[in-house]
């Protein structure tokens, strides 16, 4: 059973397309175990078992565009039906009911998106445009899992009071921790933010500077930041897009991007990001409530929280269950 009606409506990072190679792969999706696979043409999303039973297809193996179940091998073609009973002899009807569960699945961005409720419509998925821009190098940060909600990871993302703090030295330095007031706007379907200006360091290179922050809150599970330094015209963005697995389990994807030092190696971007995102974990796997309050009287907010309220409207509004307040209320309602 599906665990959040609007979280199974949206385009959620499931893996990052190099990582998918010719053998199946098993991710957790809001609780469901899911496998992907490549044909020829496509990536797929199958739900992770085998209608026989039970097996996880996801240890079985990708023939002639099919997924090859390991049990008994039962063969299910690329929109989930099952094509070979290898029990049965050759012209016996396989039963109607012999179908793998299908979700939507898509490649964008480098990364692999999937949608769990494929009656959802038209779910636009977030915006990025630094990745198709050829006046940017775009690095795929190592995948990061947190014992921690989605929700609480997202808006970790989202505040800029703590880079003073939790990366003091790498991001941000204690001696300017003030923020200036900015607004949140909502434009085209997304939260953004006014240019925050930061005394910070962009990139990890030891230049602190008056960096100009803009988040911009796209989907439930997905956001994205842009540095700008105004002096020198470099742009350091990111895309921050956050796989629920289970209630407190969520896997990072973030996408880097820069328009300079385009000699400088990929691999100092992709160190640099796993120590912020390694300098969050010990923080937002700490807090309590584990799940993020969606009721603002709950937690005391100042100005410079003003996307996170922004935040835990929009998801209030939404409905989200998972990874909120909202779904542990209707757990101790329903025992």
């Amino acid at each position: 059973m599906i665990k959040d009606l609007v979280l199974a409506k949206e385009w959620l990072p499931a893996a990052y397309s190099h990582d998918l190679t010719d053998q199946p792969l098993q991710v957790t999706i809001l609780e469901e175990r899911v496998v992907l696979f490549r044909t020829t043409n496509a990536i797929k999303a199958f739900k992770d078992l085998c209608i026989h039973r039970g097996a996880a297809l996801s240890l079985g193996k990708v023939v002639d565009d099919c997924i090859v179940c390991p049990y008994h091998g039962w063969k299910y073609d690329d929109a989930g039906a099952c094509v070979k009973i290898p029990q049965q002899p050759p012209g016996r009807a396989i039963p109607s009911k012999a179908k793998a569960q299908v979700y939507d699945c898509v490649e964008k961005y480098g990364i692999i998106w999937v949608k769990m409720n494929s009656e959802a419509g038209d779910t636009p998925l977030p915006l990025y445009d630094e990745h198709l821009n050829s006046g940017f190098k775009t690095v795929c940060a190592s995948p990061h899992t947190l014992q921690a909600a989605a929700p609480r990871v997202v808006e970790n993302f989202l505040d800029v009071s703590h880079l003073a703090f939790v990366h003091e030295g790498s991001l941000g330095h204690s001696d300017y921790a003030e923020i200036p007031d900015y607004k949140v706007h909502w434009k085209d379907n997304r939260y953004v933010s006014d240019e925050i200006a930061v005394y910070a360091d962009a990139d990890g290179t030891g230049n602190f500077t008056t960096i100009y922050y803009t988040f911009e809150i796209l989907r439930p599970t997905v956001a994205r930041l842009k540095k700008v330094n105004h002096e020198t015209g470099e742009i350091f963005s990111m895309l921050f897009a956050v796989l629920p697995e289970e209630e407190r389990k969520s896997t990072v994807f973030a996408l880097v991007s820069r328009n300079y030092s385009f000699d400088a190696p990929d691999q100092y971007f992709r160190d640099f990001q796993q120590l912020i995102i390694e300098q969050d974990t010990s923080i937002v796997e700490s807090q309590k409530p584990e799940e993020l309050p969606l009721d603002l009287q709950a937690e005391l907010h100042l100005n410079p929280d003003r996307l996170s309220i922004a935040y835990r409207r929009w998801l209030g509004d939404l409905g989200v269950t998972f990874g909120s307040d909202i779904g542990s209320r209707l757990k101790k309602a329903a025992q």
